[in-house]
């Protein structure tokens, strides 16, 4: 009995099928203080003081999860016997610990007929991919709030650019904006200038304008175009900004081919040479994608710093969130719908280039959840 409402116990919890990687040292559970309510047409009531699970190995539909400790304390739960074997029904948990969580998978953008999930298609020619998980979770719109404050600065070094030498490159953000007046494109000889147009993002540089990122035919939300002077003349008075929220969340709503189609192939290719850091405090705010909604919070803590580094941009980028903190958080998906007041921790995000694929990698170091129901 132990066991079976265990392993349940998990199941519900993370909406997931239970396996283990290694049979010989996986999957170990242990309960402390059970008690059980009286019967009911309802079900019966459990209560469990504290809950733990290590090496576990989880797969949610075609995503693999692996953690390596759970522990769930002060847990109450109306349990239903289906076959003879106890179900959860619902729980509630005063806080949650977590531990050693890693997913990788294929990174997924919605498609704005079904706002779901799906993989990108593989290119002619490329090798397929094999043993990769991938998920789908029900749709919501894209919301990116803590991007409206953002402040900080990126800096890139693109070695042997067709700016005609090595550049270094630096672009601030502040108050949720870049302003392509104070980014710099530093090198031998004079310096070359970024901005937005109406095509798009661009480089001035000594060998004339190149375009990074082309703009569809449609207009592109959170931009103000470069300004020339008077009468159309030749040189550029303003060269523009981006704010963050608006142009981020038009973005994700294009499909996944306008957002692939929108790099130029000097842009690929300077990727490919570009090495990137960078520090990006987010703001507070609410942050919404398919299947995940919650609030950042604690700005003013410093919580939410994001730290961005990449020895390629072209190859893959990392993302390190040392101090997550999240309110409301809601998570959905497979019939299941996860809510919780309150989530800390430490969040490494790696988004990377295999097979002519775009995927990701997680790794929850440790977390602490408070008011977990289910």
């Amino acid at each position: 009995m132990p066991i079976t409402l265990a392993r349940s116990l998990l199941d519900a919890v993370l909406a997931s099928e239970l396996g283990s990687s290694e049979p010989d040292a996986g999957n170990r559970f242990s309960l402390d203080g059970l008690t059980l309510g009286p019967a009911t047409e309802g079900g019966r009531e459990i209560g469990i003081r504290r809950f733990e699970a290590t090496s576990l190995r989880l797969a949610a539909g075609a995503l693999a999860l692996e953690v390596g400790r759970l522990a769930l304390y002060k847990l109450v739960g109306q349990v239903r016997t289906d076959a003879g074997r106890p179900r959860l029904s619902g729980l509630r948990a005063a806080n949650a610990e977590l531990s050693g969580v890693k997913a990788q998978g294929l990174l997924m953008l919605p498609t704005p007929a079904t706002g779901g999930l799906h993989a990108p298609p593989a290119p002619a020619g490329a090798q397929a991919a094999t043993a990769t998980p991938t998920t789908e979770i029900a749709g919501s719109p894209w919301s990116l709030g803590p991007l409206a404050g953002a402040e900080g600065s990126l800096q890139a070094k693109i070695v042997d650019a067709q700016l005609l030498f090595d550049a270094d490159v630096t672009v601030p953000m502040r108050q949720g904006q870049i302003d392509f007046n104070d980014a710099s494109v530093e090198h031998v000889g004079p310096d070359s200038r970024m901005g937005v147009s109406r095509m798009g993002l661009y480089v001035d540089a000594p060998n004339g304008r190149s375009y990074l990122y082309q703009f569809p035919a449609t207009p592109v939300g959170g931009v103000e175009y470069e300004r020339r002077g008077a009468l159309l003349g030749p040189f550029v008075s303003d060269r523009g900004k981006l704010r963050l929220r608006e142009f981020a969340e038009g973005l994700l709503r294009q499909s996944r081919a306008g957002l692939a189609l929108g790099f130029t192939e000097q842009a690929r290719l300077l990727f490919g040479r570009t090495a990137l850091r960078g520090d990006l405090q987010l703001g507070d705010g609410t942050f919404c994608a398919p299947g995940v909604r919650a609030e950042m919070a604690g700005r003013a803590e410093g919580r939410n710093a994001v730290r961005v580094h990449s020895e390629a941009v072209g190859r893959g980028l990392t993302l390190e969130i040392p101090s997550l903190s999240l309110r409301h958080a809601v998570l959905t998906g497979r019939g299941t719908h996860l809510e919780c007041d309150e989530v800390t921790g430490s969040l490494t995000l790696r988004l990377f280039i295999d097979n002519a694929q775009p995927r990701f990698a997680f790794e929850l170091a440790n977390a602490q959840v408070t008011g977990l129901r289910l």
